[in-house]
Formats: C-alpha cells, structure tokens, sequence
C-alpha cells in the first residue's frame, strides 16, 4: 500500500497578498485594508500555492489566525479541498502557543492509525520566523519528517541538521541563497527509489549516482558493511531503469558451493553433473532482457571469477549489456541481454592485493561505483527509517493478527535509536524494532524496550557498548551522550535496589537520596520501581 504523504503548515501573510493580486477590486482592497504591506503581481502565487502546484501531497492540513471569511476565500482559490484549521494567537510571536497549537496538530496525525505508513511534510516558509522555528523543533524531534520551503516560483526540499539551529534566523532572512544548494531530490520522490527512507547527504549522494546509473545499461557495483541495504539498491536500480518490466534475478554468491553457483548463473545440461536429470536455464538466461543481481560477489572463488570475467566481456558490435554464456555440459554459446548489478562489503582492492579477487573482474563490474553508506553516517534519517519499519511491521502484524493495535515509537525511543552506532547498520535496527513490538503490550514503544532488544542482539555489548568508540561529528552531542550514560547508571541504580533511593544513591556514591531524586527527575528516567525513599 503506498504512504500517504501528508502537508501541514500555516498560512501566512504573502499567501494572503497573492489571493488578494488574483482577486476581484473589491476583495483585493478588503485583504490589503487588513494586511498592509505591497501588492504582488498576479503570477506571483505565494508560498502555499506554489508548493501545492510543484509538489504533490495526498492530504494538506493548513493552520490559520485570519478571518473564516479570508481563510474561505484562499481555500477556494487554492483548491484540492485542504482542512482548515482556525486558532486563535495573542501576536504571532507568541511561541508557547505557535508550540502547542503546532503540537496539538501533529500530536493528533501520530495518535491516528495510519501514523506509519504517513510521510509528514511541514513547509517553512509561510507564517513568521517563530512558526518556522516551531516547525524545525518539531520535525527534528518528536515529529520525523520532510521539510519543504519555496521562493520564486519553486520549492525544494530543506536538510536541516541539528547543527544549523544557531543559524536558523540568518537562513530564515534569505532561504533562497543560503538552502537552494540543497535542492536535490530525495529518495522518495525518486521513481523507483521511493522505499529508501532517509533525505541526508549521504543517502542523496548514494542515491543521485544510482539513478544516474539506472538510466544506462553499465554494469554497477554497489559497496557497503553489511546491512546498508545493497540489495534494496539493487532493486531501485532496476525499477528505475528501462528493463523494469523485465526480470529481476538475485544470487547470493556466498551461500553456494562453486558447482551449484556455477550451475545457477549459467544453467546445466542434462548429465553436467551427478543429479542433474533435466536441462535447466540459468539465471542469465532467466532474465534476458532484465537485470542479474549478484550479492556478495567477493566470496567467488577465482575459478568463478574466470568464467564471470569471460561473460562480462564486451561483444563487439553489440551492445554493453549482451553476453554469451555456456551452460555447464555444453559447449553452444547462447545470447543473453543482462545487466548486472554486484554488491559486497569486502575490502575488493585488499583483496586483489592479496590474489583473493582477480583486478580485471573488479574494473569490469565496477562501471560505475557506488559506495552505501553505514547508518551512522546519516544519523539524520534513522527516525524516518525507524517510523518506516515501524509501518512495516504493524502491516507484517495485523495481516497475520486481525485486531492487532498499531504501535509507534515514543519521542524518548526514536532520540535513543537515533544515539546509537548500530553496527549492523538498518538490519540491526529492524531487528530491534521487531523485537520491541513484539514484547511491548501497549501502543508506544519506549526507551526501555528498544534499550533491552538492542542488549540481547549477538555481540552488542548492551545499548552503551563501546561508548568511548563513538564517531564524532555528524550530530555528536558530548553532553547528550554524557546524560545518556549517567540516566543508565541512575536507571540501572534504581533497578538493582528495588526501588529505594537511599540504596540507589549509596550504590552510586551519592550522599543522600536527595540529590538521586533531582537528578533523576531533571534527566527524566523512570521505572517500574515505586516511589520508596
């Protein structure tokens, strides 16, 4: 089922003045009586319009402190039939009801059944500063989602990172120099590419290269630590290509003994081998016309290699993606039209050093190379990744329990999630958010179940295991990452004294149960443990 990709924002003075330049005299002089300021021409459509004429939404909520008379008026002109949502604001400079008039709005789509499978989109630029700081808080943290701004007649989509918000009124001043640069399009609206979550640098980076990729019929080889996602690329790249209506095959070259790998790539005649009772097409002949998806393509041995470097040679006068191949028993050459896209997370060129992986194979796979990066490169989409699978799994649930309740991830849980190495990059992090639902009875997972499903995964360590490993930069907060050890101790504290705080502080070196109790309650930890002194 496809997510619903859902709008909300404010309406502002500029989309007001743009309904006044494209209305009659009459209502022309009423909105500019009211909202003072200069006239814009008529093609000038203000921000709203603009965005919802370039981009497409399924749902656009808008939030307003003008007039039902205006606010009907720009509905109509706007049109697609948006839900208006009339507040009432002191000055619109009041930023503790901008929060939780904004709040209240977001808090009731998250509350709704179908959060997880919803995109959010919030767009910046109508309203005042202070709606748009609102915005940027909400979205960076309990409110995952896509940012979107507009000026000129264009909109893009905005990366904010964490470390911009002392810049933010600096940015605000001038959007249109200071963010254009980062107008690429994410992944999602990518044809092909939309199940890859995430609109960081990195993943555009990864992402513009497939699809540039994807486009002509080379050969490509995608590089990443296990879990990156190489063969959810690999899809991508055949989705978005000419040949997507054409067979996708896969092999897991390490999961094979050399004569059955050889056999699934090329086929076999009856006789090749001991129980081989039939003729077989091998995947190059299965997919002629399509793409051949050859996984882990590091752990050929040099005998395999040999015969792929034979295939992938060129033909001459014919184009880049034909091959001959032989089945195993037979010496005819046949004519297959495959591309083929490759993936390992082995260290190719130490391999080539040490004679492990023949240098020729390795140039004639990588057409074009396209390294994936790690999730704790791109810490700024692992909430959006987390509410994904999080989609994926109530869907996965319910199918096979009907009257299964969706769960979502608490905003405790998703900044734990996103604090994390997660060495075993998206996989690790599915993995523990299935197992969290699985064990967690109520609607909102927290903390504490994804800390504990994180803890019994092979070789974690626990959720603080090598803490003094961490890579800086990208996010890094020192005092973040200090509060999060200390709210472990004191959690762990409470835990092993059933709950007295005079235990729990003398098991922490505290002198009195006082300064336990202040320090729980401003690092927010809480349990099961009662309230005994």
């Amino acid at each position: 089922m496809p997510r619903k990709k859902i709008l909300v924002q404010w309406i502002g003075h500029s989309d007001l003045r743009s309904l006044a330049a494209n209305s009659s005299q009459t209502r022309c002089e009423k909105l500019m009586a009211a909202l003072g300021g200069k006239l814009p021409k008529k093609e000038d459509l203000g921000p709203t319009k603009t965005l919802i004429t370039t981009r497409k939404f399924d749902e656009v909520r808008l939030l307003t402190n003008y007039s039902s008379e205006f606010n009907g008026w720009f509905a109509k002109w706007l049109g697609g039939k948006p839900a208006i949502s009339e507040v009432k604001l002191k000055k619109p400079t009041d930023y503790a009801s901008i929060f939780e008039i904004a709040n209240q709005e977001l808090e009731s789509l998250k509350s709704s059944k179908a959060w997880a499978e919803t995109d959010l989109c919030l767009h910046l630029s109508p309203g005042t500063p202070a709606m748009t700081a609102v915005w940027l808080l909400l979205g960076k943290t309990r409110f995952p989602c896509t940012f979107y701004e507009t000026f000129g007649g264009k909109s893009w989509i905005t990366d904010v990172p964490f470390d911009l918000i002392d810049v933010i009124p600096e940015v605000l001043r001038d959007p249109d120099a200071h963010l254009q640069h980062l107008a690429a399009q994410a992944p999602a609206e990518i044809e092909g590419f939309e199940d890859i979550a995430g609109d960081s640098r990195a993943i555009r980076d990864a992402v513009g290269r497939a699809k540039r990729a994807a486009i002509r019929n080379v050969t490509v080889l995608l590089v990443g630590e296990s879990g990156t996602g190489k063969e959810m690329f690999a899809q991508a790249i055949h989705k978005s290509s000419n040949r997507r209506d054409k067979p996708l095959r896969s092999v897991n070259c390490a999961a094979l003994a050399k004569s059955l790998l050889e056999s699934e790539l090329f086929g076999h005649n009856k006789g090749a081998f001991t129980g081989a009772d039939s003729d077989r097409k091998g995947l190059f002949e299965v997919a002629d016309g399509g793409t051949v998806f050859l996984d882990e393509i590091g752990e050929c041995d040099l005998e395999t290699q040999a015969k792929l470097l034979r295939v992938l040679q060129p033909v001459t006068g014919e184009g880049p993606s034909v091959r001959y191949i032989q089945r195993l028993g037979d010496d005819k050459d046949r004519r297959v039209d495959v591309r083929i896209i490759a993936a390992t997370n082995k260290d190719l060129f130490a391999a080539i050093k040490k004679g492990e992986f023949r240098e020729d194979l390795y140039y004639r796979l990588a057409g074009i190379s396209i390294s994936l990066p790690p999730l704790r490169d791109r810490k700024t989409d692992i909430p959006k990744i987390a509410e994904r699978f999080m989609g994926l799994l109530n869907t996965q649930f319910e199918a096979d329990q009907p009257g299964y309740e969706h769960k979502s991830l608490s905003a405790s849980a998703i900044a734990f999630v996103k604090s994390q190495s997660w060495k075993g990059n998206v996989r690790q992090l599915y993995n523990a958010l299935m197992q969290a639902a699985v064990l967690t009875d109520g609607k909102s997972i927290g903390r504490k179940e994804v800390a504990a499903s994180i803890a019994e995964m092979p070789d974690s360590g626990g959720p603080f295991s090598g803490f003094a490993d961490r890579p800086l930069g990208d996010e890094f907060d020192l005092e973040e990452h200090l509060n999060d050890i200390h709210s472990h101790y004191l959690r762990r504290a409470m835990e092993e004294s059933g709950g007295v705080k005079a235990k729990a502080a003398r098991l922490l070196g505290m002198k009195n149960y006082q300064t336990l109790d202040a320090q729980l309650k401003r690092l927010d930890v809480t349990g099961n443990w009662g309230t005994e002194t």
